[in-house]
């Protein structure tokens, strides 16, 4: 099969090619796994986070993308929950032990023995992957494959960054970033929220005046003053300087979570301008987002497919990986990046 593979972690602003094109023998599904046959894997944040060393080490040589959409070629021994053709999804969330109090509570996003596609395992830059059919996700027929891809993991996070800040409908939500979990976000409050008013903060005046379309009261750039105080704020971008401007313009009690795995440290020394009586005082929260569950990816699928609403992509050709990833640093994003897998 063909496969784009990351050999070493690199800097992307020196190499612009991370990623290597190999020809390699296709997976075998093990005990209850299934084959999948890749159509579309979306393009992640995380990917450039993995590329530059910002993630716990990948498994070198590594097959990044865990916005992954496909059809089940095979069944392993034991396998059964799909049929051959069955469309399903492979998201962030590849693994966890099933049995630590964590996973009995259906928060396996923080089990230790968690277990990442596309970082600890082969992911869906490539034409065949494999995973265990209880962490494949049916994906709802409304969707063709690239709409689904980004639904797996920028539209799953951003639906439990949403839960994580216990926004009521009629209260004000800012958005620190606009990239593809950000827009996400904001059609899906759109919808269940339909009260509630959005405030976007971001950089490009391209992404702000996305925002405006999709149904922002306000944008402005990150280190601006909203019109009002804003009751939570999800933060999604990969610094600290938006996360202590966004500090200001919580409402008391107000939650501020961040989205992201890890913070570059080209701004680090933003951190030092964090005033206690200014971003903190009257109980004002800082909460991060780790992972998703698999039932944040199956409830977001579902409520996606009610509404439904359609994920704006970008598509470029498994080849063109590493010019999607480039882009995507370069901040030239509007919507989702999606391979489309031949």
């Amino acid at each position: 099969m063909k496969a784009m593979i990351l050999k070493q972690l690199c800097n992307l602003a020196q190499s612009r090619t991370p990623l290597v094109p190999v020809e390699m023998a296709e997976p075998l599904p093990g005990a209850k796994e299934v084959l999948v046959k890749v159509s579309a894997c979306g393009v992640c944040h995380t990917e450039l986070d993995e590329i530059e060393g910002r993630t716990p080490p990948p498994a070198f040589p590594v097959i990044l993308g865990h916005q992954v959409v496909g059809r089940v070629i095979q069944n392993g021994p034991g396998a059964g929950r799909f049929r051959v053709g069955d469309r399903v999804g492979i998201a962030w969330i590849h693994a966890a032990c099933g049995r630590c109090g964590h996973c009995r509570a259906g928060e396996e996003n923080l089990c230790k023995a968690f277990k990442a596609t596309g970082r600890d395992v082969d992911g869906g830059y490539a034409q065949f992957t494999k995973v265990a059919e209880d962490f494949a996700i049916p994906i709802p027929k409304v969707f063709t494959d690239d709409e689904a891809t980004p639904l797996l993991c920028a539209g799953a996070i951003g639906w439990r960054s949403l839960r994580l800040t216990g926004l009521k409908n009629g209260q004000n939500l800012g958005l620190t970033g606009f990239g593809a979990s950000g827009h996400l976000v904001l059609k899906t409050v759109r919808y269940t929220y339909p009260q509630a008013k959005v405030f976007v903060f971001a950089r490009s005046p391209t992404e702000r005046a996305f925002a405006v379309e999709l149904g922002a009261v306000w944008t402005g750039d990150s280190e601006e003053t909203a019109p009002e105080k804003l009751h939570c704020i999800i933060d999604t971008t990969p610094a600290w300087k938006p996360v202590v401007a966004a500090l200001k313009n919580l409402e008391t009690g107000g939650r501020l979570v961040i989205n992201a795995i890890r913070k570059e440290d080209a701004d680090k020394d933003a951190l030092l301008s964090l005033d206690y009586p200014q971003h903190l005082w009257m109980e004002k929260e800082i909460k991060s987002v780790a992972n998703v569950a698999r039932r944040d990816v199956s409830e977001f699928l579902q409520v996606a497919a009610e509404i439904p609403f359609k994920p704006d992509v970008q598509k470029y050709r498994l080849e063109e990986a590493n010019r999607a990833l480039l882009e995507l640093k370069e901040g030239k994003i509007r919507g989702a990046k999606v391979l489309k897998i031949d």
